[in-house]
């Protein structure tokens, strides 16, 4: 059995560096103390059941908390680091009309569901393809 337990581990930690998923991984820890339940000539019964619930309690009660810890080390890009904040209005913007706001030295095009005249500060609220959505501050 323990080299049922150890294909196992190298097969899901394959299969966990080319998905980069964050969801074998908690099966391989699993897999590992199915591992060392084996050097003890425990049941294979056993041993899966133990493979299988470690496994789902890992996978439930950590992957969100190991996400958020990652996601934080996420470096924002020229995009997603203007959203929230804030500009001048260089060009008037209406309604149907797009505007122009500069932001960190860089000018856009940005559109609002209200008019706003040029030279009021506004607070960018996302990104729609190349145009910043925009209201007033």
């Amino acid at each position: 059995m323990e080299f049922f337990w150890l294909t196992v581990v190298l097969l899901l930690s394959f299969i966990e560096v080319i998905t980069v998923n964050l969801v074998t991984i908690w099966f391989v820890a699993s897999a590992l103390v199915s591992l060392v339940l084996s050097f003890f000539d425990i049941s294979f019964y056993v041993q899966f059941g133990v493979f299988v619930i470690l496994g789902v309690i890992l996978l439930i009660t950590t992957r969100k908390k190991l996400e958020h810890m990652l996601d934080k080390n996420k470096q924002k890009t020229n995009l997603d680091r203007v959203v929230g904040m804030e500009g001048i209005v260089t060009e008037k913007i209406s309604k149907n009309n797009p505007g122009e706001v500069k932001v960190d030295g860089k000018r856009w095009t940005a559109i609002s569901d209200k008019t706003i005249e040029e030279g009021k500060t506004v607070k960018i609220l996302k990104i729609e393809g190349v145009k910043l959505i925009v209201e007033e501050v």
